[in-house]
């Protein structure tokens, strides 16, 4: 990474672990060892947001998550977040996500929550990817139910990048504010059943019961997953700016296994499935798979 995005990234760090407290652009000059003038112009430039617009839509962001959370009242949420007054943050609450932060913690719709994406990741992205550093790779077999898949549908992405530029990476966002089977949502390679024409392979989406009927976002639809059993493959973990190489390790470790093995055969006519690469977890990915007679 060059200087300006490390900078940058310092100074995104530093909002992350302060983001409860008061945050001054005196704090994020010293953490990226720029003048104030020009912290704000590099922090605008590589994010898109001004420092202030940055820490409301956290702020906003981890509010919604606790009132989903229940048990926290709209006042102490206000407060603890940093908010000067319980109305101001009741306007704010509603001009990012459209309706008010009370009615919101008793009946949770689907929002579109800001995601802090780290410059630094955008800047790995474009650096060679040593592949000489193997990490072990750890299967099992996992029974998954029957199920429905809230999905967004890109255009022609077969991978995270093209998907992002084709449909925004803000979809993120919603899809953590809606709850999941799993807890977390989900990164889906569609095979040719489940498109629809003019429709990307990769898509994300979060998986509900079968017998789902709740509210579905503006421009998603669903897809119904049958009963299947899946290999899941988790690398170790890794450093957050090293998940490149993580996810292509464990893809080409992928690639080489024979379940066989084990009595299965790959069943390419469900998903593969991605979860968010967290370093503290390592990389995981699951393929579907019938077993052998």
């Amino acid at each position: 990474m060059d200087e300006q995005t490390e900078a940058v990234q310092r100074m995104q760090d530093y909002i992350g672990v302060h983001v409860t407290e008061e945050i001054t652009l005196s704090d994020l000059a010293r953490v990226s060892c720029f003048s104030p003038f020009y912290a704000h112009r590099l922090f605008r430039t590589h994010t898109g947001f001004t420092p202030a617009e940055y820490i409301r839509k956290l702020r906003l962001a981890q509010s919604a998550l606790r009132l989903k959370a229940a048990g926290s009242r709209v006042t102490d949420v206000a407060f603890d977040l940093g908010f000067g007054s319980a109305d101001g943050y009741t306007r704010a609450f509603h001009r990012e996500f459209g309706c008010n932060p009370g009615a919101y913690a008793r009946s949770p719709i689907p929002i579109t929550l800001f995601v802090p994406y780290g410059v630094k990741f955008r800047a790995l992205r474009k650096e060679k990817i040593d592949m000489e550093k193997l990490q072990s790779v750890f299967v099992q077999v996992m029974e998954k139910p029957e199920r429905q898949v809230i999905i967004k549908r890109g255009i022609a992405a077969t991978e995270y990048f093209a998907y992002c530029e084709e449909v925004g990476c803000e979809v993120w966002g919603t899809l953590l504010s809606m709850d999941s089977l799993e807890g977390e949502p989900v990164c889906l390679w569609l095979p040719e059943s489940y498109k629809t024409p003019g429709t990307s392979t990769y898509v994300q989406g979060v998986e509900v019961p079968a017998d789902y009927n709740g509210s579905i976002p503006e421009g998603f639809d669903t897809i119904t997953l049958p009963a299947e059993q899946y290999l899941v493959f988790q690398g170790e973990p890794f450093p957050e700016e090293d998940y490149c190489e993580a996810i292509l390790a464990l893809q080409k470790a992928m690639d080489r296994y024979d379940p066989s093995l084990i009595g299965y055969a790959w069943d390419d006519t469900q998903p593969r499935i991605q979860l968010e690469p967290r370093g503290e977890r390592g990389y995981i990915e699951m393929r579907a798979v019938k077993a052998v007679e």
